[in-house]
C-alpha cells in the first residue's frame, strides 16, 4: 500500500505528459483540413506564448504590459536568420530557427529586464508599457531591421529537404511547432520545480520576508525574467516560421494585451491554464472574425464574465468541476446547472441579436436592412427583430434572478462538503 502510493503521482505524471505528446500528434490527422492545420499552428506557437507570460504573472506576480517585446524582437531576429541561411552567408537548419528566436528574446530580456525588474508591482507594469511603445516606435524609425510598415518576409524553404522535410506544407510546420511546443511545455514545468521557480513565488507572495532570508528580490525577478523572454522568443520563431512574415504588429502593445487577456481566460493560477487559455482565444478571434464584425465585443464581454465570476479563469472552473465529479457532486447540481445555463443561453441569444442588429444599421445599412443571423433572414427596419432581442434578454435575466440564489446555495452547499471531506482524509 505504502510503495502503491510513493509510486502513484509519479505515474500520473507520465499518463498526462504522454497524453499531451499523444494529443499533440493526432491533432492534424482529426483536423486535416488546411484550415484547420492553420489554426493548430496558431494554437501551438501562442501556448508557448502565454505559458512564457505566466512565468512573470501567474508564478511571480509581475503584471507586464510589453511581453510582446521579447517575442516580436525574437521573430524579427529568427526572419533576419531565415533570409540569411537563404543567401548562404549562415548555416541553421531550420528546424533550430526558433533557437534563434529564443536567444534573441532572452538578450532583450536580458537588457530590459535589468530595468524593469528594479521596481515591482504597478510602477513594473508602466515600465513595460514605455518599452513596448518604445520599441513599437522604433519598429517604423529603423526599416532596415524592421522592414517599416510592411514588415520583413522569408521564405521557409531552403536548400535541400532533410529526410524528405522541407517546410512546405503546412503538416510538417504543424510537427515542428508541437516539438518545440512540448519541449518548451517540459522546460517551463520543471522551472516551477527549481529553486528559482520556488523563491520566484515566495517573491511574489512576500518579497520583503524572501529578502530577510537571503535573497535579492530584483535578482529573482530578473533571471525569472529572462528565461521567459527565451520561451518568448521561441515562440516568435515559430510564429516567424509559421506565417514568413513578420510586422511591427509583432511588437506592439496590442499583442501584448492579447497574451495577457488569454492568458487571464484560462487562469493563471494553474500551470496549464495558459494552454487553455491560447486554445480558447485563438478559437474566439478566428472563428468569430469570420462571421461577425463584433467579434472584439464579444471576446471582451467574455473576458469581464470570467474576471468577475471565474476568477480562477476556465482551468479553475475545470478543476472546481473535477473535484465536485470526483465527490459524486454534479448529479445534485446538475438542475441547478441546466436552469442557471438555460437562462444564460436566453440572455446571450437576446444580445447576440441586439448586437447584430445594431451593427448591421450601423456598417451595413446601405446594403439594406435585411440581415441573416444564424440562417435566420432578420429586418432591422421592423420593430419585431427589436421586441425578440428584448424579449430574449428580459426573459433570461428574469430566469437568472429566479434561480439565482438556489444555485448559489447549492453550489456553496456542495463545495462546503467536498472541503469537510477533504479535511476528514487529511485528519
Amino acid at each position: 500500500m505504502h510503495m502503491s502510493a510513493k509510486y502513484k503521482p509519479g505515474l500520473a505524471r507520465w499518463i498526462i505528459w504522454g497524453g499531451f505528446a499523444l494529443t499533440l500528434l493526432i491533432a492534424p490527422l482529426v483536423f486535416s483540413q488546411s484550415a484547420s492545420l492553420s489554426l493548430l499552428c496558431q494554437m501551438g506557437s501562442f501556448m508557448i506564448f502565454a505559458l512564457s507570460y505566466n512565468m512573470l504573472l501567474g508564478q511571480g506576480g509581475m503584471l507586464s504590459f510589453g511581453h510582446a517585446v521579447y517575442s516580436g524582437l525574437g521573430a524579427f531576429c529568427a526572419i533576419h536568420a531565415l533570409n540569411l541561411v537563404a543567401a548562404g552567408s549562415l548555416s541553421v537548419p531550420v528546424a533550430l530557427i526558433p533557437l534563434v528566436g529564443g536567444l534573441a528574446g532572452m538578450f532583450f530580456g536580458t537588457l530590459f529586464g535589468y530595468v524593469a525588474t528594479k521596481k515591482s508591482g504597478t510602477t513594473f507594469a508602466m515600465i513595460t508599457l514605455g518599452m513596448v511603445e518604445l520599441v513599437f516606435a522604433c519598429s517604423l524609425m529603423l526599416p532596415k531591421f524592421f522592414g517599416g510598415e510592411g514588415g520583413i518576409s522569408t521564405n521557409r524553404v531552403i536548400g535541400e529537404p532533410f529526410l524528405g522535410i522541407s517546410y512546405g506544407p503546412q503538416i510538417e510546420v504543424y510537427y515542428l511547432i508541437a516539438f518545440w511546443l512540448f519541449v518548451s511545455t517540459i522546460a517551463m514545468f520543471a522551472f516551477t520545480q527549481t529553486p528559482l521557480g520556488r523563491m520566484i513565488n515566495a517573491v511574489r507572495d512576500n518579497p520583503e520576508r524572501a529578502a530577510f532570508i537571503g535573497y535579492d528580490p530584483q535578482w529573482v525577478r530578473y533571471l525569472t525574467l529572462m528565461l521567459s523572454a527565451f520561451f518568448a522568443g521561441i515562440s516568435g520563431g515559430l510564429t516567424a516560421i509559421n506565417f514568413e512574415i513578420v510586422s511591427a504588429e509583432n511588437v506592439s502593445a496590442l499583442r501584448s494585451s492579447v497574451v495577457l487577456l488569454f492568458t487571464f481566460i484560462g487562469g493563471t493560477g494553474f500551470f496549464f491554464g495558459p494552454i487553455i487559455g491560447a486554445i480558447v482565444g485563438v478559437l474566439l478571434t478566428m472563428v468569430l472574425s469570420g462571421f461577425t464584425s463584433a467579434w472584439q465585443l464579444y471576446i471582451g464581454v467574455f473576458f469581464m464574465l470570467i474576471v468577475m465570476f471565474a476568477p480562477g479563469g476556465m482551468a479553475g472552473l475545470l478543476v472546481q468541476f473535477a473535484c465536485l465529479a470526483r465527490h459524486g457532486k454534479i448529479a445534485a447540481l446538475s438542475p441547478h446547472l441546466a436552469f442557471a445555463g438555460g437562462s444564460g443561453l436566453l440572455f446571450t441569444a437576446g444580445f447576440v441579436l441586439l448586437v447584430e442588429m445594431l451593427y448591421h444599421l450601423s456598417l451595413n445599412a446601405a446594403n439594406g436592412s435585411i440581415m441573416q443571423l444564424c440562417g435566420f433572414l432578420i429586418d432591422t427596419a421592423r420593430v419585431y427583430g427589436w421586441l425578440l432581442a428584448g424579449g430574449l434578454i428580459v426573459a433570461g435575466w428574469a430566469a437568472w434572478l429566479g434561480t439565482r440564489r438556489k444555485f448559489l446555495r447549492a453550489w456553496h452547499a456542495a463545495q462546503m462538503e467536498v472541503e469537510a471531506i477533504a479535511q476528514q482524509v487529511q485528519a
